[in-house]
């Protein structure tokens, strides 16, 4: 007769729901942060011209275009998995999707010199893979499936 072992494995908690979008935040702005200051190390001006006059999109335009937007999509999945789990796969279509729009709506428009144009594209890019991981790790945080 074979005995089964009394002792059980350690089960591996998961970071909770509010430290995700913590995380996912904090990884998309140091992220961005590393490639607004890339491209201002490679001569972009960040400069364009508003209806007001002269503008400039500086680290902290960036740090709150990157915050703002994340930090309510992420939260308002976060609360809302729970009830409706699909949430997770509707957002995985939709912030990917709001994130590359964004670049003909936003930055293509402001006329920006070639690396500034760039740069802010890829900062947008950026938020792809960054906001699809912190929604996989909501999805699992939440007892979903990977």
């Amino acid at each position: 007769m074979v005995q089964q072992s009394l002792v059980s494995r350690p089960t591996r908690r998961l970071p909770g729901r509010p430290a995700i979008v913590a995380a996912t935040v904090a990884v998309a702005v140091l992220v961005n942060v590393v490639i607004s200051t890339a491209g201002r190390a490679a001569g972009g001006s960040f400069r364009f011209t508003t209806q007001s006059g002269p503008a400039e999109v500086d680290v902290l335009t960036v740090v709150g275009f990157t915050v703002v937007p994340l930090l309510v999509g992420m939260t308002v999945v976060a609360l809302l998995v729970r009830v409706w789990p699909w949430v997770v796969t509707v957002a995985l279509f939709v912030a990917p999707a709001l994130a590359l729009t964004t670049i003909p709506l936003m930055t293509l428009p402001a006329a920006f010199d070639a690396t500034s144009t760039v740069t802010l594209a890829l900062c947008h890019v950026a938020l792809v893979p960054t906001t699809v991981l912190g929604l996989l790790a909501l999805r699992a945080a939440s007892g979903g499936r990977l």
